[in-house]
This record gives structure tokens, sequence and C-alpha cells, in this order.
């Protein structure tokens, strides 16, 4: 294969959830631009609509929330209904929640737990057909995980939930892995940073100069740095990578023992 081919993804068809704002569309818009047919799903109707408005014909939108068992399976009857064959799948959809440990609510904890790893799993279970009739031995099929440095890191913030369901994210991650390889599909995680997104955006909008001084790059991610990631996971450049957690942080899992500024 030319090396001008490796990280190349145009004509492939992706399902990304979550994907009409934060991380989700920045992994959409770079798909869209790379070539790629693009399915998006969010809770949110009027920006899921208005996100496949902007990204264009090649990306087709449809409302689920997929902390729904049955609006899991609804969306994933739709994209049957008009795909034979999946090549990436991407299972961004996500919530985050915080409260002081003695006033955490299981209303909390069980919404996300539903959204950010249940979903997860039973959408990857219901479009394995068509993930599997993709993959092929030389280019495999492929399941991204968004998970998070809080499932690596003991986050500072008071999201008990949160941490621990993408620290199951990324373990899930592996396990599927390990069982779909003989498919050819090939599962990896992404665990991202601080970036510019609705979830994080009261943070930043207190602590953002303290927040960049704790990134080992002096900074907050940007689209680009989400984007190159994900086509690196979903191209040919990453047939032989599987069952991996890839922090997209700026250094900061990789320097645990850091002394950040917001947490002195």
């Amino acid at each position: 294969m030319p090396i001008s081919k490796l990280f190349d993804i145009a004509g492939k068809t992706a399902v990304i959830t979550g994907g009409s704002r934060g991380i989700g569309l920045m992994i959409a818009r770079g798909f869209v631009e790379a070539g790629a047919k693009v399915y998006i799903s969010s809770r949110n109707a009027a920006a899921c609509a208005e996100a496949a408005e902007k990204l264009g014909k090649n990306c087709i939108a449809f409302a689920h929330d997929l902390g729904q068992t049955a609006e899991v399976h609804k969306f994933a009857d739709e994209i049957k209904a008009r795909e034979k064959t999946l090549d990436i799948l991407v299972n961004n959809a996500g919530a985050a929640w915080a409260e002081p440990f003695e006033k955490y609510s299981e209303k909390g904890w069980d919404k996300l737990m539903d959204i950010n790893l249940k979903a997860t799993f039973l959408l990857s279970q219901a479009l394995l057909p068509l993930l599997k009739a993709a993959g092929t031995a030389e280019d495999p099929a492929r399941i991204v995980n968004i998970g998070s440095i809080d499932g690596i890191l003991a986050p500072s913030l008071e999201t008990y939930a949160y941490s621990a369901s993408k620290a199951a994210v990324h373990h899930l991650t592996r396990n599927m892995a390990k069982h779909l390889a003989k498919d050819n599909i090939n599962v990896n995680a992404i665990a991202p940073g601080p970036f510019e997104t609705k979830m994080l955006a009261p943070v930043l909008a207190v602590s953002r100069k303290a927040m960049e001084e704790g990134v080992p790059r002096g900074r907050i991610g940007v689209d680009d740095d989400m984007i190159g990631a994900a086509i690196f996971y979903c191209s040919r450049a990453s047939s032989y990578v599987t069952a991996t957690v890839l922090p997209v942080d700026g250094g900061i899992s990789g320097t645990p023992y850091a002394a950040f500024p917001w947490e002195n």
C-alpha cells in the first residue's frame, strides 16, 4: 500500500454517537472532510439536525436517547435498514454528573452507567453483523470507544459515576477486542483530557489558566488533536492495533505525580 493511503478513510461508513457536539462533532467533521459517510445520533433532535446540516450531505442525523435500551435498538435498526456493512463505530455519547460523596444520587449513578457504559456495549452488540460484514484481515472494521483520563487517574472533581464508568469503558474495550479480533474487528479506546466541550465549559470558565498550567503541553486540546487520533484508529495505519487505550491529554495521564494547580 502507498504510504499516502495509510490514513485514508474515504469511502468508509461510520456511526458516531453523541455526534452533535463536543468530541463527537469533532470526529464527525474530521471523518466527513476525509471522505467518509457519517451517521450521527444525539438526544437533542434540533442539535443533531443542525450538526448534520453544517457537515453536509455525507452526514445523516438521527435523534435518539441512547441511555434508553429501546432507543439503542431503534437507532441500530435505522442503520441496518440503510447499510449492509459498517466500517466504523465510534461510541462517544456520554454524560457527566458531579455531587459530594455523601449526597451523590442513585439517579445520577444509573444515568451515567446507562449512557456511558451500557449503551456502548449494547450498540456494539446490535451493529455487530454489519461490522463483521465490513471487516477483512487486511483492513478490519473498527470500534472506537471514547473513555476519559478520568478513567485512568482519580479526578479532583467528585464525579464518581463518570470516572467509574469511563474506567469500565476502557476495560470493556480490551475485553471486546480480545473476543472480536477473530471477526476482523479492532476495538480501541481514546481517553480525552481537557477539550473545548460543553461538558467542560463550566470548569474552563472559572479555572482555564490553572488547567492549562496543569497540562504538560500547556494548552487545552483542539479539534485536530482528536480528529488525528480517531483517523489513526480507523485507517489502515492501525490495522495491527487493537485492545489499546490512547490518552489524548497533552501528557496529563503520563505524569500522574505532578501537582496540578487546581489540586493545590
